[in-house]
């Protein structure tokens, strides 16, 4: 006998993660262990083919696996029903995300709209979109979170990874810390709406955070102990949101925030960066110890002020004003809304702004 629909539960979880230098090349043990070997799609970046694409291609080729690849600009709806077009002119069998965030975006909703597995093979680390669920692309000069299948892996070269800017692995970091407001939010919308609640996701989200928080001067430049680190913490926030069935553990006020920033401000910084600043404010209005998360996100070398987001500070305050209309279905401490001279306060409190 079937159980009520209600009480299903799937996940979706990575059936290999690899993490180490130089685990790119590995790339055909990962394929054959999945049994996935004729018909690779690479979806990659202009300056990412060079770095990660290439060698992908060329070790499937020697293999005789027949890849195809291409290379995507953006991580817009576009870009993916093109790359869905030439993947079923190519009578593609999977894909394989190699580059940075907005490839791996890409791939993920091609793959997820062609029924295919796929691949995550990521160059920076820059958010937990290398291993979760979710795929930020832009439809007609909108950002959208997409729903998505994860990967069915995941191979982080560390020593890849390590050569990007180190601004995208701060950002990750950025990204990983906001695991903190996001889980309070989660728990508020349980306590207050009694929104279905993860206890062990909100724990492996706390704890991905915990990693950072207990050694920030650990995470440094061309440093690939320090990748480890942050890879594997991404790991953990894209694993509890498969475990959660939402993004709800890595993604609460400090995203709708980021998002609203997005909105109202001609200029934008990287996500996790935004992310990060929103963290501070966030645990302000939750009553946690902001000035923590400050000071973790400054040893890391992260944003935490408007200034160093390269944003002016009335957008701050701004997008205070409009992020609880970001996904009003979410409850978090923002409810129906702040008032302006409450915005105003957070940010100077915080001295996000000045």
């Amino acid at each position: 006998m079937n159980p009520p629909e209600g009480k299903k539960k799937w996940m979706q979880l990575p059936r290999d993660v690899v993490v180490g230098p130089d685990v790119v090349y590995d790339i055909k043990h990962v394929c054959d262990d999945l049994k996935l070997q004729q018909g690779a799609f690479i979806v990659t970046g202009s300056s990412t083919k060079k770095i990660a694409g290439n060698i992908v291609y060329d070790i499937l080729e020697d293999c005789g696996y027949n890849p195809d690849i291409a290379i995507s600009k953006e991580a817009s709806m576009d870009e993916v029903q093109k790359v869905v077009e030439k993947a079923k002119v190519a009578g593609s069998k999977y894909l394989i995300g190699a580059g940075s965030g907005k490839s791996i975006d890409v791939a993920k909703l091609a793959s997820t709209q062609l029924e295919l597995p796929f691949i995550s093979v990521p160059t920076a680390a820059s958010h937990d979109g290398i291993v979760s669920s979710r795929a930020s692309i832009h439809n007609k000069g909108k950002k959208s979170s997409i729903e998505v299948n994860a990967p069915m892996a995941v191979i982080a070269d560390t020593h890849i990874i390590a050569r990007a800017p180190y601004r995208l692995l701060a950002a990750g970091c950025g990204d990983i810390v906001s695991n903190y407001t996001a889980v309070l939010d989660w728990e508020l919308a349980h306590r207050l709406r009694n929104e279905s609640f993860s206890e062990y996701a909100a724990t492996l989200s706390r704890m991905a955070a915990q990693i950072l928080m207990d050694s920030p001067e650990s995470i440094k430049p061309d440093l690939e102990s320090s990748v480890r680190i942050v890879v594997k913490a991404l790991v953990s926030s894209g694993v509890a949101m498969s475990i959660a069935g939402s993004s709800r553990p890595a993604s609460g006020s400090e995203h709708m925030f980021s998002h609203a920033l997005d909105k109202v401000s001609p200029t934008g910084a990287l996500h996790g960066e935004q992310c990060g600043v929103g963290t501070i404010m966030m645990m302000y209005l939750h009553g946690g110890d902001w000035k923590m998360i400050k000071e973790c996100l400054e040893i890391i070398g992260a944003p935490t002020t408007a200034k160093d987001l390269g944003i002016e500070e009335k957008y701050i305050t701004q997008a205070l004003l409009i992020a609880h209309k970001i996904r009003p279905e979410r409850y978090t401490i923002l409810g129906s809304g702040i008032t302006p001279e409450a915005a105003e306060k957070v940010a100077r409190l915080t001295k996000v702004i000045s």
